[in-house]
């Protein structure tokens, strides 16, 4: 049974970080949409250094946000495990916030959500810990490749083993990589890297492999200017003869040996999509919430009010859509915490996470524009944030699979479909 009552030590992590979306992210979300490329430290040093339990830096560690079955300070009480309910609350204030400063925190993101989803104990261990302490470091996953787009069974990035079998080479190229700059070359962070061991064979080849930052033969090929988004780096990657070690394979090296192509390798590691999307559909909800509130105050501050208690047929065309905007944003939250509680208590979530995806995607696009309508000419003016929402909530129906992607894993998983028939 899902409980809509937010836990008393969440709901002080929530006011925590609404002071700092309002606070330290809105302030600066205009000059690092501006200056695309220039890295917000100041924001990022905060939240590494205030921020260490706040759960967005890889994988859970003891007593932080991520793995709250508890209390504060880190004591385990009894209740409920609610890590991927407070991180999906977590994303959604931070892209309140901004969803390009939210983007360039300082964590393992996707990277460590592969590792986290199909790497052994060892792998955990020896990739994650480093998002614990030190200095800022990123994790970044690489997997769209320019000739493949979403159709990721057509990677040609190659994965060979040496001879003497103590080393990968990795050789390609991967575009569109969230963070990949401060992951490959700023940071001593990780790169998923998804290869293929058998050219031609399709998913059945395919593979994930940890490059740690800084590693010979990864290099950032350029950096992409983009329509959102922009306080965040993504960066086009290459591999020429890039070595790693044997068991930086994720998964166990010796099982990925023995199955060959007929591995269900593939399968396992795109868990780690069932963990990210409803994380994606939370930060479409922050930006969409953005909007919406700003949209509201703005049109009290012009004497128009919103009658929740009017009777459909006297409401204004203005009323109904911001009404219509609201329940747009609240079925998309409560699909998306409908997929973290699954998460949560163990129920595979692959079908939930592509609907509160696809669900906020389409929301956000559509209610970030709605508000630069009924904003008029100040919506699309730049003196205002609510042109850029409508930029920045594009992605969250772009990136992690397109909407159409994932409405056709929502169809096959509920009519049945292989991906060879649907």
């Amino acid at each position: 049974m899902i409980d809509f009552e937010i836990p008393a030590s969440l709901g002080k992590q929530l006011q925590i970080l609404e002071q700092v979306a309002l606070n330290v992210m809105r302030p600066a979300s205009r000059h690092f949409d501006v200056h695309e490329h220039d890295r917000p430290w100041d924001y990022i040093k905060l939240m590494w250094d205030g921020g260490n339990n706040a759960g967005y830096r890889g994988r859970a560690g003891s007593g932080d946000l991520l793995s709250m079955s508890g209390g504060e300070g880190g004591e385990k009480v009894s209740g409920p495990k609610i890590r991927n309910l407070a991180l999906m609350y977590t994303v959604e204030m931070l892209s309140y916030g901004d969803c390009g400063l939210y983007l360039s925190t300082a964590g393992g993101a996707l990277g460590a959500a592969a590792v986290e989803a199909a790497g052994t104990p060892e792998q955990r261990e020896r990739f994650l810990t480093r998002f614990k302490g030190g200095e800022p470091k990123w994790g970044a996953m690489a997997m769209t490749e320019p000739q493949a787009g979403s159709d990721t069974a057509n990677i040609r990035t190659t994965a060979k083993l040496t001879e003497d079998g103590k080393e990968w080479i990795l050789n390609g190229e991967k575009i569109f990589v969230t963070n990949g700059l401060m992951a490959a070359q700023e940071s001593p962070g990780i790169v998923v890297v998804w290869a293929t061991i058998a050219p031609g064979t399709g998913r059945a080849g395919m593979r994930a492999f940890v490059v740690e930052g800084n590693t010979p033969g990864m290099t950032v090929a350029r950096l992409e200017k983009k329509h959102g988004i922009r306080a965040s780096d993504t960066a086009a990657l290459t591999f020429a003869d890039c070595r790693i070690p044997y068991d930086n394979i994720i998964g166990s090296p010796e099982l990925a040996k023995a199955e060959g192509k007929d591995s269900k390798g593939f399968a396992g590691a795109m868990k780690t999509f069932d963990a990210t999307r409803p994380l994606v559909a939370a930060s479409a909800i922050g930006v969409g919430r953005a909007a919406l509130d700003f949209t509201k105050d703005f049109l009290f501050k012009q004497g128009v009010t919103i009658r929740y208690d009017a009777p459909p047929n006297v409401l204004t065309a203005v009323e109904r859509d911001v009404m219509r905007m609201e329940a747009q944003l609240r079925a998309a939250w409560l699909l998306t915490i409908r997929a973290a509680w699954q998460m949560d208590i163990g129920i595979s979530n692959s079908l939930e996470a592509s609907m509160c995806k696809v669900k906020a995607g389409e929301a956000v696009t559509w209610v970030t524009q709605k508000a630069v309508e009924l904003l008029g000419a100040e919506g699309y003016d730049c003196k205002l944030l609510v042109e850029k929402w409508m930029r920045d909530g594009k992605i969250n129906d772009l990136y992690e699979g397109t909407g159409q992607i994932n409405r056709l894993v929502v169809a096959r998983r509920m009519l049945g479909y292989s991906s060879k028939e649907l």
